[in-house]
This record gives C-alpha cells, sequence and structure tokens, in this order.
C-alpha cells in the first residue's frame, strides 16, 4: 500500500473499504489482524484504529475478546441506514445558501436530463448520483454534518458494493433528480426536500430488490 501525507489510519480505512467494493471480504466474516497487517505492510495500532473507525460507520462488529468481524446484510439496518442519509441531506439541503441552490439549480436540471437512462451499471449510477448530490449540497458550510452524512453513506454503501457488482445493471429514476432540480429553480426549497426524500426510497426500494431477505 502507497503511504500519503494523511493520517496512516485513514489511508488503511480507504484501503479496506476499496478492497470490499472489490468483493474482497464478504459479510459476517471475521477480520484476521495480523494477517492483514502484513498484507498492507502496517503495524497494528494504526489498522485497529481503523478498524474501530469502520465499527463506527457500521461496516465492522467489534466484540471484546474476539476482534472484529465485517458486519451481515439486513434489509431492516439498510432502511435504516437509507432513513438517516435521506434526512440528513435534506437537513443539509435546507441549510444550503439560497442565493447558491438558485444558482447551481440549471446545473442540476442539465446533468439530471443528461443522464435519462433508466437502466445503467451499478458504477455509472453510482458515480453519477454522487457527482449529482456533491453539487446539491455544495452549499452547505456545515462540516460536522457534512462528514456525519460521508460516514452514513459508507455503511449504506456496503450493502450496495456487497450484493451488486460495479458492471451490474441497476434501475434508476433520473425523473426523480429532475424534480427536486425544477424545485430548486421555482425557490420551492420545501419541495425540493419532499422530492429529495422520495428520491432515497426510490432509491432504497430499487436496491432492496436485490438484497436477501432477513
Amino acid at each position: 500500500m502507497a503511504i500519503e501525507r494523511r493520517p496512516l489510519r485513514e489511508q488503511i480505512r480507504d484501503e479496506l473499504m476499496d478492497r470490499l467494493t472489490r468483493g474482497e471480504f464478504a459479510a459476517g466474516t471475521d477480520v484476521n489482524e495480523a494477517v492483514l497487517a502484513a498484507e498492507l505492510g502496517v503495524s497494528r495500532t494504526p489498522l485497529r484504529e481503523a478498524l474501530i473507525a469502520l465499527a463506527g460507520e457500521g461496516v465492522l462488529e467489534s466484540s471484546q475478546g474476539r476482534g472484529f468481524r465485517f458486519a451481515p446484510v439486513s434489509r431492516k439496518e439498510f432502511r435504516e441506514l437509507v432513513a438517516i442519509v435521506a434526512a440528513l441531506e435534506a437537513l443539509a439541503l435546507e441549510s444550503s445558501d439560497p442565493g447558491h441552490l438558485r444558482t447551481i439549480a440549471p446545473r442540476l436540471l442539465d446533468l439530471a436530463q443528461g443522464f435519462p437512462d433508466q437502466v445503467a451499471t451499478h458504477a455509472t449510477v453510482d458515480r453519477r448520483d454522487d457527482e449529482w448530490h456533491g453539487l446539491l449540497l455544495s452549499g452547505c458550510a456545515n462540516e460536522r454534518l457534512l462528514d456525519l452524512l460521508t460516514r452514513v453513506k459508507a455503511g449504506m454503501r456496503r450493502y450496495e458494493n456487497l450484493v451488486v457488482a460495479e458492471d451490474e445493471p441497476v434501475a434508476r429514476e433520473s425523473e426523480e433528480h429532475c424534480e427536486i432540480a425544477r424545485r430548486l429553480l421555482a425557490d420551492d426549497l420545501p419541495g425540493a426536500i419532499t422530492a429529495l426524500r422520495a428520491n432515497w426510497i426510490g432509491g432504497m426500494e430499487r436496491m432492496l430488490a436485490h438484497l436477501p431477505e432477513d
């Protein structure tokens, strides 16, 4: 693993998430800290710090005396995570500068209309959705809120990456993003927030089709 000029625990955390995305870790499997530290070429201390961070995000489970394991998937937990993400994004949008929202609304609509596919690969959908939602929340100055949102999204994305391959086609609904942008163009922030929540609920229902029953 290449060493960068940022905390080692963050680099390790990102590396583990990348490996999880590539399917190298299965849900419910134990983490062998000694083997993993040797593979990454790091000591146990920063590795454990990274594992603790991932446990805080819900990616791992920890139990005293038994170490860490990758958390099993649960439809119930996925629903809860999506509900939290929807609420946090709604709060971030509500907290955004109104003038900034008016400025970015045309671009948001252009991006949504420029990606009208009702089915696309998982990797493409993730990339385009991240770009769109990143722009949507670019006017929120609450860094703690955005940091919390990033961490909860990591737990939610764990599900997507475990059950859907990057090249697997997934359903999407571009009109949901268009509706949010139109509401912002009309200076209808409450309507945009309602449409944003509906977008997350719709995406959740589409992803649940890939998750096994609890």
